[in-house]
């Protein structure tokens, strides 16, 4: 199978295209002939070499497809062959024509939407639900979403319009993506250091970041009292490391700070919650926002897209 591999982390092009074997599932797994390949912000950090140091040369890059379930393993029922999914492949493994994935990080596609919609969704939109969560947001808050213009942004400013947020306010680079972003649901527009719109909030109750990087205290002191930032991303690497000084500075304020990953969420709750995305975006009430669909072997153009910070949701590749 044809398969994109990491020669060497660091710069896109150290990515090559390559003749792989068909992986094939062990017990508890299922085999994968991928439709759609996401494009995330965790695949351009690991491939740049800013992610820890365990990833070997050779590795396969991507975390999510959607296709056609091709074979089972071991103690895995046989009838999910023939049907569509979406699969997370772990930190590896999904930018090539096969991919194979635990059992339980399947979800089956509603028969409405598409394999590229659904990897535009399926992680994005359970990781910005289960954000929200995190941060306790209710019903009447405001809500700054920080690097709004990828697919987790976008989805948490749409979840949190539903949910019945006062104001959303997002942080992007661009006038056109700010038009666009106003018409997913943000009400305030701001540049990527959090200053520009004057009638925007001067403080949050939640702040959901996908940024990280070196202003991220700033953000921290945007918090209102009782606020609760919580990061789901560090496209812009670590925040430094006296980062938590800024809380400790606004101690009477009471404002937190805190992580979130899918991988603390129970499984089957997890998965429900995806099934429920998933059909809220083949009914038209989550946008699959898709800024462009490539050939798997134009994969490191997508990073240097990615790299560039103009890319507007997701871009998709397709084997």
């Amino acid at each position: 199978m044809r398969a994109v591999t990491i020669r060497s982390f660091g710069d896109p092009d150290g990515m090559e295209l390559t003749d792989l074997p068909v992986p094939a599932p062990t017990a508890g797994q299922v085999a994968v002939r991928t439709e759609a390949i996401g494009v995330g912000g965790v695949d351009a950090v690991i491939r740049r070499g800013t992610l820890g140091s365990g990833w070997a040369a050779g590795l396969v890059p991507g975390s999510e497809v959607a296709g056609i379930v091709t074979s089972v393993g071991l103690g895995v029922d046989p009838t999910w062959i023939g049907r569509r999914v979406w699969a997370f492949t772990s930190t590896g493994g999904g930018y090539a024509e096969h991919a194979v994935a635990q059992l339980d990080d399947i979800t089956p596609l509603p028969e409405s939407l598409s394999a590229i919609d659904a990897v535009a969704l399926g992680s994005a939109a359970t990781v910005a639900h289960f954000a929200l969560r995190h941060a306790r947001f209710r019903a009447g808050e405001s809500v700054l979403v920080r690097g709004a213009a990828g697919s987790i942004g976008i989805a948490a400013i749409e979840l949190a319009a539903r949910a019945g947020a006062t104001s959303i306010a997002v942080t992007t680079s661009s006038v056109e993506r700010g038009r666009l972003l106003r018409e997913l649901g943000a009400t305030h527009v701001l540049d990527r250091s959090g200053r520009g719109g004057s009638s925007a909030p001067s403080d949050y109750d939640v702040i959901v970041d996908i940024v990280g990087g070196a202003e991220l205290p700033a953000f921290l002191d945007r918090l209102a009292p009782n606020g609760r930032m919580v990061q789901v991303g560090a496209v812009a690497g670590f925040p430094p490391a006296d980062f938590g000084m800024s809380l400790i500075r606004s101690f009477q304020k009471s404002r937190s700070f805190g992580t979130f990953s899918l991988a603390t969420v129970p499984v089957a709750e997890r998965n429900a919650a995806r099934a429920q995305l998933l059909d809220a975006g083949a009914g038209g009430e989550l946008s699959a926002v898709v800024d462009d669909v490539l050939d798997l072997e134009q994969a490191a153009d997508a990073h240097r897209r990615m790299d560039s910070g103009t890319v507007f949701g997701r871009i998709v590749l397709t084997p």
